[in-house]
Parts: C-alpha cells; structure tokens; sequence
C-alpha cells in the first residue's frame, strides 16, 4: 500500500526528471553533432567558390568550425563515446 501511495505522490517528479533528462540527451547530442559542422565546412567553400566571401572571411570562418570540430571530438573523447 505504501508503495502504491508513492507512486501516485511521487509520478508528478518523476515525469518532469524523464521530461529534463530526455532534454539534457537532446542537447548534448545537437551540441556534439559533427555532422552539422560539415555541412557548415561545405556552404563555406561553395560561397567562397561563388565569390559571396571573401578568402579571408573564408579562413577566419573555416578556422572557427575547425576549432569546433576539434572541441566536439575531445568532448566525444572525454565522454567515451
């Protein structure tokens, strides 16, 4: 019985833990998609081939999605994944 009357008190804490858990799993893994960087690395080199940029806003551009790559890659490395 009393197991029974901690469930019901308790279901309201523990959906809103699934509820923030389920949000923390989806952030980190939008943060740590590389994926997203590649696509970005690609728009970069066909604006640059387009001449929408110029080369050195190309290089400064790349060098950030580089850095950032990088820091997804020791975060995957750290975490073990």
């Amino acid at each position: 019985m009393a197991f029974l009357l901690d469930d019901i008190l308790l279901s309201p804490v523990k959906g809103i833990v699934w509820v923030a858990q389920n949000l923390k799993d989806m952030a980190e893994a939008e943060m740590t998609d590389e994926s997203k960087v590649h696509e970005d690395l690609m728009e970069l080199q066909m604006r640059l081939e387009l001449n929408e940029i110029t080369e050195e806003e190309y290089q400064k551009r790349e060098n950030e999605l580089m850095e950032r790559l990088e820091e997804i890659r020791k975060y995957k490395e750290e975490m073990g994944k």
